[in-house]
């Protein structure tokens, strides 16, 4: 005998998943109240006729009622325990009412598309294609995330992490719902309903993280799309000499070199540049600033030029602020303001960089020039006059007229 069963995932949440609880209860819940042993055989008789998906003759209903009903205490536990592990991550991302109306959508989609594959008289029953939808929309979401595997080998029992894509692409998706049944496996399941819910979990998915109807950051699916054709597009530039050097990754995307040594030596920095870059978004998530400040230090050393997505560049430069390693904090918050100078704290940010040098590094000249730009820019009148006030000071300390007051 070989088993391998999720028991939980590494991604955190960061809001209570209420509405996946609801859903591991209602499943429970419908599963007492119409089990064979328990309900009378009038109310049976009603679940198969009505509360079950017929994929001869559907009605409009049971496209929700089905996905509460189980064959036995095996298809409800094997169900929940999917819910569980990958629901929970899912309802924290989406919040509850997005999250619920995903899930009933992705089984009313699963059973639609079990009656299209199967239009004759048979019935569909189980949470299985809205839990398949759940399941990709993790692997939307969160990608490069791990899962905890317990696998039960005989009299054996080990845990072990498996990458996400891994588990679910591989192993759920292709060798469960396709390649087994082809084999002889899983005869009963409506592998069908689970194909056509990982179809919608995923494509549900990645098209609310791309009209940003979810909140994107830098692990779900889209962002490492984005980066593998930025290193495509990188790639290409530093294969062709004469190339525009015109890549995120600054000046490593010059003309390449014909010696094969330099090639060599430029495409590991770039690899390098980008495990950097990876790596100090993952510290700036899990609120690592220390890790995530040093990491930055060694990109510096390899690329200057480096700018890192808008809220990660930021909250780097106040990680940089905060530890009072203010010669970095100022190259931090400079360089914010060169890649993004239509930020909508764009003002602040420069008020802060002019503040920092005048009071913590004495460079005054530099000081002048940002506190002057950030005086036309802020709005604020609280800004304006704390603007106004320490430019007053660098004027004064350079002996340059101090603007008319506000």
């Amino acid at each position: 005998m070989f088993v391998l069963i999720p028991i939980r995932t590494e991604s955190v949440i960061r809001r209570p998943p209420t509405v996946n609880y609801f859903l591991v209860g209602a499943n429970i819940a419908a599963f007492v109240l119409l089990h064979e042993a328990l309900a009378p055989a009038a109310l049976l008789v009603f679940k198969s006729r009505y509360l079950s998906l017929h994929s001869a003759q559907p009605a409009f209903y049971q496209f929700f009622t089905y996905q509460f009903l189980h064959a036995d205490t095996w298809h409800l536990l094997g169900n929940l325990l999917f819910l569980w592990v990958f629901g929970n991550s899912v309802n924290g991302k989406m919040g509850n009412g997005p999250y619920l109306c995903f899930y009933l959508a992705g089984g009313v989609f699963a059973g639609w598309g079990y009656c299209l594959v199967t239009p004759g008289a048979s019935q569909l029953m189980g949470a299985s294609g809205a839990i398949a939808a759940v399941t990709t929309a993790y692997l939307a979401l969160c990608p490069r995330s791990h899962v905890t595997v317990l696998a039960w080998i005989f009299i054996f029992i080990h845990l072990f992490e498996v990458p996400a894509m891994l588990l679910i692409g591989l192993k759920i998706i292709v060798w469960d719902n396709i390649i087994a049944p082809g084999i002889g496996g899983h005869g009963a399941v409506a592998h069908s309903a689970h194909l056509a819910g990982y179809l919608y979990g995923f494509v549900g998915a990645l098209g609310m993280l791309f009209v940003r109807a979810l909140p994107r950051d830098q692990f779900d699916m889209l962002a490492l799309w984005k980066r593998w054709h930025q290193r495509r597009e990188l790639a290409a530039a530093l294969a062709e000499p004469g190339a525009g050097a015109r890549a995120e990754y600054g000046s490593v995307a010059r003309i390449q070199s014909e010696d094969p040594k330099v090639r060599e030596m430029e495409q590991r920095q770039l690899d390098e540049i980008t495990d950097l870059r990876s790596r100090i978004s993952e510290r700036i998530e899990q609120r690592d600033s220390i890790g995530a400040t040093e990491l930055y230090e060694r990109l510096m050393e390899l690329d200057s030029k480096q700018c890192l997505f808008e809220r990660h560049q930021l909250e780097l430069a106040r990680a940089f602020y905060g530890s009072g390693r203010f010669p970095q904090a100022a190259a931090a918050f400079g360089r914010y303001l060169e890649c993004y100078p239509k930020a909508s704290d764009a003002s602040n940010v420069r008020l802060l960089l002019g503040i920092i040098y005048a009071r913590d590094l004495g460079q005054y000249e530099t000081a002048d020039r940002h506190l002057t730009q950030c005086l036309e820019a802020l709005s604020d009148d609280t800004r304006r006059k704390q603007c106004y006030h320490w430019l007053q000071n660098v004027r004064t300390i350079l002996g340059r007229p101090v603007p008319e007051g506000l």
